[in-house]
């Protein structure tokens, strides 16, 4: 019998439905892969900000963890907030024990309305501990930042600051430049060969992007339990994010989030 593609996101909830692991299954839903997730912490959120934030116990986190490799087939995880340091080496533990690969690692650390999201003492295990295991690393543009301890204003500070996260021991490195101060946003792909690319498009303008780290790394996720290359994966994420942003759904008052119907030629049956 034919197995579905099975993928796995790693994370904290999201009340307001636009990011975490609500975000994750949607997405991957709309890649046509099977979603299963892990509960690391709940949050009252909407997209103004995040109200306040409860981390699971980390013997539920495992309980979850040993009750999916106890049945599905995996192909691909993602992993997204994860509170504090705690619970960082509790997912750490679990991605060793069930030799979880290909991992996607987006290093959440603050919501978009100012919340941190990743306690401060969690860096340090985050750096250390779970950016060595990542098959490919999605900062932002300050998260790099916050990751390597450098300012970046320009292209050449982006590639030096890849250069420093592929050194932590991440294989393949994503710096996303959402952020940027452009018409053009450019994200800089590091891949394990010493090879790089940009991928650039124009920034829309809209205030909906709530959730898109989020999206991007279940979108590469997706493409990878599927069977894509790593640049591959890359860039179908890439193309998936330049096709939802484009047409708003409107919910909230703050900062919305995607619009994961409009999915149109942007996945492919299996």
């Amino acid at each position: 019998m034919k197995q579905y593609p099975q993928a796995l996101t790693i994370a904290g909830t999201d009340s307001g439905g636009g990011a975490g692991i609500q975000a994750d299954i949607k997405t991957m839903q709309a890649c046509h892969v099977f979603s299963t997730n892990v509960v690391v912490a709940v949050t009252a959120q909407n997209t103004l900000d995040v109200q306040k934030a409860f981390a699971l116990p980390t013997d539920m986190v495992d309980a979850q963890f040993a009750s999916i490799y106890e049945d599905f087939d995996i192909k691909a995880a993602k992993t997204g907030m994860l509170a504090d340091a705690e619970h960082v080496t509790c997912v750490v533990q679990n991605i060793k024990k069930y030799h979880i690969q290909p991992l996607i690692v987006d290093p959440v650390m603050v919501a978009k309305g100012g919340t941190r999201l990743l306690s401060k003492d969690a860096m340090d295990s985050v750096i250390h501990d779970l950016i060595p295991l990542a098959t490919i690393v999605t900062p932002n543009l300050p998260e790099a930042e916050a990751i390597t301890n450098m300012t970046i204003k320009n292209h050449e500070d982006t590639r030096t600051a890849a250069k420093k996260i592929a050194s932590m021991g991440a294989k393949n490195v994503i710096i996303k430049g959402g952020h940027q101060n452009s018409d053009i946003i450019s994200d800089y792909v590091l891949l394990s060969d010493g090879t790089d690319f940009w991928m650039a498009s124009p920034k829309v303008d809209t205030i909906r992007t709530h959730g898109t780290g989020d999206t991007l790394s279940s979108a590469i996720a997706s493409a990878l339990a599927k069977g894509d290359t790593i640049p591959s994966a890359i860039r179908f994420g890439k193309s998936f994010i330049k096709t939802i942003i484009q047409q708003d759904i409107i919910v909230g008052h703050g900062h919305g989030p995607l619009n994961h119907w409009k999915m149109a030629g942007t996945s492919n049956e299996i």
